[in-house]
């Protein structure tokens, strides 16, 4: 996995059909995802339950491209080896999440996967400032983490123009996690973002059997930023 600042969409498997998850992940990868992005919600941190790590295994062997875990638990610690082994390539964590962020980064990392922090709408970053050397990624929600189908806040926009000029020349991703469609997909990119997460903006109107509406909707996206 190496780094680069072109567009990326990761498809959230969120909005996918649960009884072919396998299927519509070759799916969505054939018509032009770049990562696939697992929600992983444990009804507490977030009020929604999703997946576990023998899950995120099971469909390892379906992903070509990038893994990308988003963990909305707490707490986070003693899950990271699981989703590690899992076959995560990416490991997302809240700072919102657990009293030492610092040491969840540094354990993301220990185990072999690249390290997310994620940023609730009503978090600031300014606390972020001594993580920024420790970080792949910096996951801002632009919707409140728990469900899929979101209204985008507005708000995020200018955190993460802020957030682009506090990572400056670091190899550090920004991405967006909710609410992305052709219509707020440039609003992010032009402030910054390389990585969009859109659930069903990508999945809607296909199927496994009728999958080029997701190659529709993904390529909406890119020319709707440009790409």
């Amino acid at each position: 996995m190496t780094f680069d600042r072109s567009l990326k969409i990761a498809p959230s498997i969120l909005s996918a059909d649960f009884a072919n998850f396998g299927q519509e992940i070759r799916a969505v990868e054939a018509q032009g995802a770049d990562w696939i992005h697992v929600d992983v919600m444990d009804g507490h941190f977030v009020p929604n339950l999703t997946f576990g790590p023998p899950m995120c295994a099971a469909i390892r062997p379906h992903v070509s491209t990038v893994m990308d875990v988003h963990l909305m638990i707490a707490p986070v610690d003693p899950y990271i080896d699981a989703f590690a082994q899992a076959g995560a390539d990416v490991i997302t964590a809240h700072l919102e999440a657990g009293p030492h962020i610092h040491r969840t980064l540094q354990a993301i990392r220990g185990a072999g996967c690249k390290a997310g922090l994620a940023l609730n709408p009503g978090t600031g970053i300014d606390d972020i400032d001594y993580l920024l050397d420790m970080v792949d990624l910096v996951c801002v929600m632009t919707v409140n983490p728990g469900f899929g189908g979101q209204k985008f806040i507005h708000s995020q926009i200018d955190k993460v123009r802020r957030l682009r000029d506090k990572i400056g020349d670091r190899p550090v991703h920004i991405e967006i996690d909710g609410g992305i469609t052709p219509e707020t997909a440039p609003l992010m990119t032009q402030a910054g973002a390389d990585v969009l997460v859109a659930g069903s903006a990508v999945f809607k109107g296909g199927s496994v059997d009728n999958p080029a509406p997701y190659g529709e909707n993904l390529r909406a996206i890119r020319a709707a930023c440009g790409a």
